[in-house]
């Protein structure tokens, strides 16, 4: 969390340079957010490990998942008050530091691949079970992500927890591998992998704040960036400005580069 809000810049996003396309939260409120939020996940790694002992049902321990989630996110408004900076960063680090924790318990292989893959079986159905009744709800009473799905079958947070983050496994992993091995800094090689993000997966908050239309063209600017001759940092410093003026905040896509850098340093440290 603290590495992903440090990467400057991120077109949209809370950075070190400025709040992005946000007017109520800025670089200290994630300080403080993620301060908030320590315990909580090494609670989500310690049940993993508790549960894979006692080799606990999926299932089962999926709802266990989520009564600390609902813990932690209590935990980010006290911190922020009131300001969700982390709730999908909760859910999907949670869901992993829960999924290696199991693996651990369970003695098995831990890595990137297997973190995801686990995290995906945990996550089966997890989609149709959260959609189901959207459909007989009156709508102004839907929230933005059962909206985005009855409008447009897209599942944003849990479709890619649900497929194992194949985003992450088959697009910005590899990008941000690439980018290191080409001896780029850590902090350009995970702002040049955002933009891998946001060019290849659809954004619900881009398409919450805006529309499907809109959420199409920032994805084809960033492919179009990353296709150019001379990919820059100062392009990106561009892309901001735009994406402020526009008030485009590609906040879906900033939680995945924090599942990014997080599968990252598994693979380093397991």
């Amino acid at each position: 969390m603290l590495i992903e809000v440090s990467v400057t810049p991120k077109p949209g996003l809370v950075d070190r340079n400025n709040s992005g396309a946000h007017r109520d939260m800025g670089f200290f409120t994630f300080m403080k957010s993620a301060a908030s939020l320590h315990s909580c996940f090494q609670e989500f790694a310690e049940s993993g490990v508790i549960a894979g002992i006692n080799n606990i049902a999926l299932s089962k321990f999926f709802t266990n998942i989520r009564r600390i989630g609902i813990r932690a996110e209590e935990n980010m408004f006290e911190a922020t008050h009131g300001i969700n900076t982390h709730k999908g960063e909760i859910f999907s680090l949670g869901l992993l530091s829960a999924s290696a924790g199991y693996l651990i318990g369970r003695k098995k292989l831990v890595n990137s691949d297997s973190v995801m893959n686990l995290a995906g079986k945990i996550c089966s159905g997890i989609c149709e079970q959260d959609f189901r009744d959207a459909r007989n709800k009156d709508y102004d009473s839907l929230t933005n992500g059962e909206k985005i799905y009855l409008e447009h079958g897209i599942t944003g947070i849990r479709g890619e927890a649900e497929s194992g983050y194949q985003t992450v496994r088959n697009i910005s992993l590899p990008a941000l591998r690439k980018y290191l091995s080409h001896g780029l800094s850590l902090n350009d090689a995970l702002a040049f992998t955002l933009i891998n993000i946001i060019a290849y997966s659809h954004d619900t908050n881009i398409i919450s704040r805006h529309n499907i239309i809109i959420a199409q063209e920032v994805m084809n600017t960033c492919k179009n960036i990353l296709d150019g001759e001379n990919l820059s940092i100062k392009a990106l410093y561009e892309l901001d400005e735009d994406f402020i003026r526009r008030n485009v905040s590609p906040g879906g896509s900033g939680d995945l580069l924090a599942v990014t850098y997080f599968l990252y340093m598994l693979d380093i440290i397991a």
